[in-house]
């Protein structure tokens, strides 16, 4: 089976958290003590993924590239991609086509964070899928504000319906999707919606209508943090603050996944370490080393 690559897409003009996000991308932002963007990194890090195109606005890039570099640091194949204009999330498999060259992918929304002990094992029945998609529902007490699934009474999935007045169940669709080489080829037939964007919903119908498509629905040991407004964007970093000093673990730390992985060895962690002077980062990636 072909390797599974990964996707972050991390353009948008971040409107909604104006002013803070006026002269920096919304993925750069802080959640806690890393930027937002190596939340997203770690969930692909933790598939076992290790060439990841990042898609970003041309004016952003910059910041993106000096901030994570090739990704050679851990072990990682970075390609770079420009999204000129944020015409809908499908957009991300047409502008990604030549780096996938027909490979699965998994991709990540560049505002989401996600957390739970199982989080590679569950990632890893998703891979081993191979053909058509999985998609991942998260139980919300507003699913009028998602994309909602509706199940069978055999919980099949029956339909993904969008921001729905009457929602068919509590199960929200997370910004994670992981799908097969079809991808690009199925977001090429997608035309765009009243509001001008190719939908991902509309891309997960295509699977959908040809029984392709499984909802994996994460239980309650898992957390999804949406960072799209001021008050997610505050709740996430007291969840992470939260929850790293309660254990003295850190949540989203790629040095930390690459070193597990052995991607890195010790000498490219104390490299990593260095940069971090004494802070509680690089303290605790020493502890690693130590």
């Amino acid at each position: 089976m072909t390797q599974r690559k990964g996707i972050i897409l991390a353009g948008g003009s971040g409107t909604r958290l104006y002013p803070i996000t006026m002269g920096i991308s919304k993925q750069l932002l802080p959640v806690y003590d890393k930027p937002m963007i190596y939340y997203p990194l770690s969930a692909i890090m933790l598939a076992g993924i290790r060439e990841i195109a990042i898609i970003t606005t041309p004016e952003d890039q910059a910041q993106f590239q000096r901030l994570m570099g090739d990704g050679s640091q851990w072990g990682l194949d970075f390609t770079w991609i420009t999204q000129p204009s944020p015409d809908g999330l499908a957009q991300a498999y047409l502008l990604a086509e030549e780096f996938l060259a027909g490979s699965p992918s998994l991709m990540v929304l560049g505002d989401n964070i996600f957390f739970g002990h199982g989080l590679p094992e569950m990632l890893a029945r998703a891979d081993a899928q191979g053909m058509g998609g999985t998609v991942f529902g998260y139980r919300v007490a507003d699913p009028e504000r998602y994309g909602v699934v509706d199940f069978d009474d055999q919980g099949r999935v029956r339909a993904i319906i969008e921001k729905p007045s009457v929602p068919p169940s509590n199960y929200a669709v997370t910004g994670l999707y992981c799908l097969d080489g079809t991808a690009p080829q199925k977001a090429a037939t997608i035309s765009p919606s009243p509001r001008g964007e190719l939908e991902i919903t509309t891309l997960l119908e295509l699977y959908l209508s040809e029984g392709a498509l499984r909802v994996e629905t994460m239980g309650r040991g898992y957390a999804w943090l949406d960072t799209g407004t001021h008050e997610s964007l505050l709740d996430a970093g007291n969840f992470v603050r939260t929850l790293e000093q309660r254990q003295g673990l850190q949540i989203g730390s790629p040095d930390e996944i690459a070193f597990s992985q052995g991607w890195i060895d010790a000498t490219g962690l104390d490299k990593r370490i260095s940069l971090f002077g004494k802070n509680a980062y690089g303290a605790f990636l020493k502890g690693l080393v130590t």
